[in-house]
């Protein structure tokens, strides 16, 4: 479940943004203070602030600005303050959107929505492989078998790496070797078939049959997954 902190002082305006969001399945925490804002946040892991400008204790704007610099969590203002100026600085500040009082709480939502959306299908695009039997972690550089996690050398993990995150395009030997060792490499030309030998071994049920690492005849090799 990810975790929204509201920092506004309008008490009112707060449960009934706390209410559309609950029930559109998040964590919400409230606060119309902006330092008891920052301490909540210290404590526990946001992935949205909704931040009020007009604090009784400190201007949102400072409260952005703290936040920014310990945090690159989203955060969407929401203010009065409409000229131009209000929402040039708000954005330089490092604020994500700038939402106009009185706005709709139906409209808020529906912006919530659409940045975790964006979110998650990045992380499930960019980051992660895995069909159930295969994992893939990009970011971690993990490559699990059925749960087990296999050592791959750097080399081995950037060819799988560049094969799977391009989602069944053809690499000649040459573009993988390019990619992974440098233009100026020198080895011989079949290096990376040894690598694609050494990874089929450790990777693959079935080695000369292979399901992730194919042979594309007389061009190079591609992903297979799914």
């Amino acid at each position: 479940m990810d975790n929204i902190l509201i920092i506004e002082d309008e008490e009112k305006v707060s449960e009934i943004l706390k209410a559309y969001l609950e029930k559109a399945g998040y964590g919400v925490y409230c606060t119309t203070r902006g330092m008891e804002g920052i301490k909540l946040f210290e404590k526990i892991p946001f992935s949205l602030v909704i931040l009020d400008l007009m604090l009784p204790d400190i201007a949102g704007e400072e409260v952005c600005s703290i936040l920014r610099k310990i945090s690159e969590v989203h955060i969407f203002m929401l203010t009065a303050k409409s000229t131009l100026d209000d929402r040039i600085e708000g954005l330089n500040l490092g604020a994500d959107e700038y939402l106009i009082k009185p706005f709709s709480p139906r409209e808020l939502t529906a912006r919530v929505n659409a940045l975790f959306r964006r979110l998650n299908v990045h992380e499930s695009e960019t980051k992660v492989y895995n069909n159930g039997d295969l994992e893939i972690n990009y970011d971690k550089r993990i490559v699990k078998v059925r749960g087990t996690e296999i050592a791959l050398t750097p080399n081995e993990f950037d060819i799988v790496y560049i094969l799977s995150s391009n989602g069944g395009k053809v690499f000649t030997r040459e573009q993988l070797i390019e990619r992974i060792m440098g233009i100026d490499f020198q080895g011989f030309d079949r290096t990376i078939d040894v690598h694609i030998k050494n990874i089929r071994k450790k990777i693959e049920e079935d080695s000369r049959n292979p399901k992730y690492i194919v042979t594309v005849t007389r061009i190079g090799y591609k992903f297979g997954g799914d």
